[in-house]
């Protein structure tokens, strides 16, 4: 007790005699520090285990420990001005926790991370004095051992209301707000964390679904089953090892750029090697099942080779550029192999197949082995006949031709009132013929004719005839500048399709010279198939007009400055760009007002005028737009369904619903390239079964 009375008045009488004695301050303090602070913190701590040891009877001697409490205070107290105050509260709190003050703890404990200290954890697992309770200690230790050990994971002691009553003097280390507080703090942190990962998540996802439409725009026949960004709904395998095997090749083709370019040709050579081995085991493979048994082992390599490229020659501006040329250069072959895909589908559309040829041939031998007598029809008397219902097909393909009789007759409520006038070239005429001879409609009337009998149809009468005779248009049809590849030759060749050398293709507008003796007549393309009743046709009040179409402008590319040159001002003046467009291939026409209107006149009008071209390309919708223009009375949409032969979207309904469905486009029905799911409403109306259809070899 003697010895920590003299303790303070030491501590004061260093100050005083400081400022008397001319020693300077900063000196004493570091003596005070460094000797006197040690020697006062060990005296505490002995003062403490003898004042707060039990006595006999088991109970604490409550008046030593008072004094060793006002000892501790009295050294806290005069080490207030020199250390700040976490360090305070962190040795008040020792006292309370291990009852020995520690360093080690002070450096594992403390908030401030200046008093961190790397591989303490792992230090005190192994040091017996930090976190074993030692064998010569008193039960009030040992359980001061356990409370701080309960007190650094964030619990709190079991005490009493009253500090005096408690067994082991224990104090409460952290106040409820204290502790309420940082469980808030906790929780604010625990929110923002998923917070933050939401919205990666969310990120993530719009940039994923982002790539997935800008891959929608390319074409997947051309780009195969592999895409990086597509999701892969056709297998529930994925391929993963396939698209991992073409990723590492992508990016050794990368590295094998940069590695040239920084005359690092031994990962040039090795990466090259490792491109063609990773190459030979993918092959054609869609499907992991489909790989070699060593694509393993390439992986591997490979990652191997790649791993090494990436920690010498990793540059990230470069490889980025690489790839954007990689990007462009896989662009323009995506461009060039449309251009492709576009040439061999409109060649594959102007081409017969072989079963309809043979159909053709065998057909022709057979008509004429027939006697003369033998080679007509019945009911010939109803070819003239104003009041029954008249239609006009030319074509020169007899298996469509048939579906287009059939499917209605099939369809109609009085078939007897029905009369087909069919127009052909010489080479199908025959076909045509014995084809309705062997399998006539029912009670309708059938009428075959040659395009080539009509004298009529000539060079001086007919401008078209007249500019397919030219050289210039020889030139355009026949040489076409000599394309030398398949994406070269693709340019206009829609405009180069043989049908458009045909007069049956252009015989459309010379429906009254034709039928000379028909009021109205109802215009059928070859391509398309009747699933209802047309008759009430007829019936339709056209208004005054020639023409009535369904008209096709739902779309903005259905508009007239989709067909004409409206930068030509004999287009520009007299037409609108926005006018509607309308359909060929289900038209009735009003015979009557056509000889009245001229609209042969007005046809050969405009044909003269784009003998080089200028107002339009070829074909006859252009020049049925205008020829028709403000002529053509709209029918209702249900009349006549468009798109088989392209739109895979068409809604089903709509098909059902429709009098006429309509295979436009390139992939008509009895093609190979057709649309599988539009397929069975033409292939019902075929007799398959047919001795000439099955010699032939034509099926479903």
């Amino acid at each position: 007790m003697p010895r920590s009375k003299r303790l303070p008045a030491a501590a004061g009488g260093g100050r005083r005699s400081g400022g008397g004695s001319g020693f300077r301050p900063p000196v004493v303090l570091l003596l005070f520090f460094f000797v006197l602070v040690p020697l006062l913190v060990l005296a505490a701590r002995r003062s403490t285990r003898t004042l707060v040891s039990p006595d006999q009877t088991g109970s604490p001697n409550f008046s030593s420990k008072k004094a060793a409490d006002w000892r501790e205070q009295l050294v806290i107290q005069h080490l207030k001005p020199i250390l700040t105050k976490e360090v305070i509260e962190a040795i008040s709190a020792s006292r309370h926790e291990l009852g020995q003050w520690s360093l080690d703890f002070l450096r594992q404990n403390h908030v401030s991370s200046s008093w961190q200290v790397d591989g303490a954890d792992h230090a005190s697992q192994n040091n017996p004095t930090v976190t074993d309770t030692p064998q010569n200690a008193s039960d009030t230790e040992k359980i001061s051992f356990k409370m701080g050990d309960d007190a650094r994971v964030g619990s709190l002691p079991t005490a009493n209301k009253d500090s005096k009553d408690n067994l082991d003097g224990h104090q409460l280390l952290d106040s409820p707000a204290k502790v309420a507080r940082r469980q808030l703090r906790e929780k604010r942190r625990e929110k923002r964390a998923l917070e933050l990962v939401q919205q990666d998540d969310e990120a993530l996802v719009k940039l994923e679904n982002a790539a997935i439409e800008h891959s929608k725009a390319v074409d997947s026949a051309i780009l195969g089953k592999y895409s990086i960004w597509r999701r892969d709904n056709e297998n529930e395998n994925s391929d993963s090892t396939v698209r991992l095997m073409r990723d590492q090749i992508i990016m050794a083709r990368v590295y094998m750029v940069i590695a040239k370019s920084k005359n690092r040709l031994d990962l040039y050579q090795e990466l090259l090697t490792r491109i063609k081995e990773s190459q030979r085991a993918v092959g054609e493979a869609n499907a992991d099942s489909d790989l070699h048994r060593s694509a393993p082992e390439k992986i591997k390599a490979m990652g191997q080779v790649l791993s090494r490229a990436r920690e010498a020659l990793y540059d990230c501006q470069a490889v980025i550029q690489r790839l954007r040329v990689m990007l462009q250069s896989a662009d323009e072959q995506v461009r060039s192999l449309k251009k492709q895909s576009t040439f061999l589908s409109q060649l594959a559309a102007k081409t017969i197949p072989n079963g309809i040829h043979c159909l053709s041939m065998r057909l022709t031998i057979d008509y004429y082995l027939l006697p003369p007598e033998k080679r007509k029809f019945p009911r010939s008397e109803n070819i003239e006949n104003p009041s029954l219902y008249h239609y006009a097909l030319f074509s020169d393909n007899v298996l469509a031709a048939s579906v287009v009789v059939n499917s209605t007759i099939m369809n109609a409520k009085e078939p007897a009132k029905h009369v087909f006038h069919l127009v052909t070239d010489k080479l199908n005429f025959g076909a045509m013929n014995m084809w309705f001879l062997l399998n006539p409609p029912g009670n309708a009337t059938i009428h075959v004719e040659n395009v080539d009998d009509f004298k009529w149809l000539n060079s001086s009468y007919c401008p078209v005839l007249r500019q397919l005779e030219s050289a210039a248009m020889k030139e355009y049809y026949f040489k076409a500048d000599h394309p030398t590849t398949l994406s070269a030759g693709s340019s206009n060749l829609k405009y180069r399709n043989p049908k458009y050398l045909s007069m049956l293709n252009h015989l459309r507008f010379y429906l009254p010279e034709v039928y000379p003796k028909l009021d109205k007549i109802l215009f059928l393309d070859d391509d398309i198939v009747v699933q209802k009743d047309l008759t009430a046709l007829w019936s339709v009040d056209l208004k005054g007009n020639v023409n009535g179409a369904v008209e096709t402008c739902g779309e903005s590319f259905h508009r007239f400055d989709k067909y004409l040159n409206f930068s030509n001002p004999h287009i520009a003046r007299n037409f609108d760009p926005n006018a509607c467009g309308w359909a060929y291939g289900m038209n009735i026409f009003d015979l009557k007002e056509w000889k009245k209107k001229d609209i042969t006149g007005i046809y050969h009008k405009w044909q003269n005028m784009n003998e080089d071209r200028v107002l339009w390309k070829l074909g006859t919708l252009p020049p049925g737009l205008l020829t028709f223009y403000k002529l053509t009375h709209p029918l209702d949409k249900s009349w006549h369904v468009l798109g088989l032969g392209y739109n895979p979207s068409i809604d089903h309904s709509e098909i059902q619903n429709a009098a006429v469905v309509h295979y436009n486009g390139n992939m008509k029905p009895w093609l190979e390239l057709a649309m599988t799911k539009y397929r069975p409403y033409w292939t019902k109306y075929i007799k398959y079964d047919h001795p000439y259809v099955r010699g032939c070899k034509l099926s479903e």
